[in-house]
């Protein structure tokens, strides 16, 4: 009998509604669906449909595309969206995701200027964790800089691996754009990594979120790493396709991402024997 060459693991690969940028959160289901993406990972941010529960199940029920994660809207341009106060926020995240039943919320650690926030975080998150199904993933950021300043904009920190959390984010993106060593961070993570935001970088001062394999990040060393060890967490393509010329351009972009991630995530066995 002969035995498999590769093995595939469990992980499913998502697309992040980021992704389509320009392009609404519809589009996203869509692409997904035609794509062949396992589900999709859903950013709530200023579109609409990204912040209506009901809207979101009709599209993941139209496509046949479900929804892996929610990332909660942690970002400046959300600063209004689910409420001002950011344990809102994390609450109507946890709410929807149980809803539409996504496995993971995804949420960045506060701004530093988030004093209160910042000072109960780690001790909330664990708390809130401790009250559903779903994974609270915090994920690693960067440092700010301009020119030759660098400022500290998250708190804790924006290492997350530096606190003590249930489960990880690991953005391969922010690696990059904080210039620090990605499977190295992966190794802090260990089995607390539960949720992968892949995307490319090239060490910019901003968070460049290249197709993978068109940066310097370990992409395919991390998916070939968690193939062999049977992760069986989410792994999101989080790219930036705001330069494509259309959305065919587009879209070849995200089928390049696609192709990528599952070619790496097919980790060799050995050579087959009779």
């Amino acid at each position: 009998m002969t035995e498999p060459v590769v093995r595939i693991p469990d992980a499913k690969v998502a697309l992040s509604t980021a992704s389509v940028y320009p392009e609404s959160t519809a589009a996203a289901f869509e692409i997904a669906a035609r794509l062949g993406y396992d589900g999709v990972e859903v950013m709530v941010w200023t579109d609409p449909v990204s912040q209506d529960i009901d809207a979101l199940r009709r599209l993941s029920d139209y496509h046949q595309v479900p929804i892996l994660a929610v990332h909660a809207p942690c970002l400046l341009i959300t600063q209004r969206v689910w409420s001002t106060d950011p344990w809102t926020k994390l609450q109507r995240a946890r709410a929807a995701a149980e809803r539409l039943g996504a496995s993971t919320v995804v949420v960045h650690p506060p701004f530093r200027w988030q004093r209160s926030y910042a000072r109960d975080f780690v001790r909330g998150i664990w708390r809130m964790a401790g009250e559903t199904e779903v994974r609270f993933a915090v994920e690693n950021m960067y440092p700010w800089r301009y020119r030759d300043r660098e400022m500290l904009a998250y708190a804790p920190d924006w290492d997350v691996t530096k606190d003590d959390y249930r489960h990880f984010t690991i953005d391969l993106s922010h690696t990059s754009t904080a210039r620090t060593e990605a499977l190295d961070m992966v190794d802090r993570m260990g089995d607390r990594l539960a949720h992968v935001h892949l995307g490319d970088g090239n060490g910019s001062n901003k968070d460049e979120h290249l197709v993978p394999g068109r940066g310097k990040q370990p992409c395919a060393e991390l998916l070939e790493r968690l193939a062999s060890r049977g992760f069986t967490g989410h792994i999101v393509v989080e790219v930036n396709t705001r330069r494509a010329m259309s959305s065919a351009e587009r879209e070849a972009d995200l089928a390049e991402a696609l192709a990528f991630t599952r070619l790496h995530l097919a980790s060799p066995t050995g050579l087959s024997r009779r």
